[in-house]
């Protein structure tokens, strides 16, 4: 198996955790992208589904708590990113199409993949035959 370690793909639930709500759990990724311990992939579809959420209305005031807004989240994202071209559809499938982005890039560049979603995490065993670790937190 050849991976990529230090690719990440980083799905919205996460991105939000680490940079909207500073979650302990988030602060070993955080490090490691601070060092350039990982190299955070994404694509222009995963901003623009960031950048979406954070319009939601239930999410402005835990933003407000946490005294971020949409501009600081989307800055950091835009700062850590290596910007990638949407790849092929990967072999496999999620029942949610909203993480198909996320599983096709970590796919096509055998990336970590990390995710809160269940959509995502039940399909560990076929992503690993596809060269991908998908799990909650590093």
């Amino acid at each position: 198996m050849i991976w990529k370690r230090n690719q990440v793909v980083l799905d919205t639930n996460i991105v939000l955790d680490a940079f909207v709500f500073d979650d302990p759990a988030s602060r070993a990724l955080k490090s490691a992208l601070a060092a350039h311990q990982l190299q955070w992939i994404a694509t222009k579809a995963m901003r623009d589904e960031l950048a979406r959420v954070l319009t939601y209305p239930k999410l402005l005031p835990r933003m407000a708590f946490h005294q971020v807004d949409a501009a600081h989240v989307l800055a950091q994202f835009d700062g850590q990113t290596t910007w990638l071209d949407t790849p092929a559809k990967a072999s496999v499938t999620c029942r949610d199409p909203d993480d198909q982005k996320f599983i096709d890039l970590a796919v096509a560049h055998h990336a970590m993949l990390l995710s809160k979603d269940q959509a995502v995490l039940c399909m560990k065993k076929r992503l690993l035959a596809l060269d991908v670790i998908a799990q909650e937190a590093i």
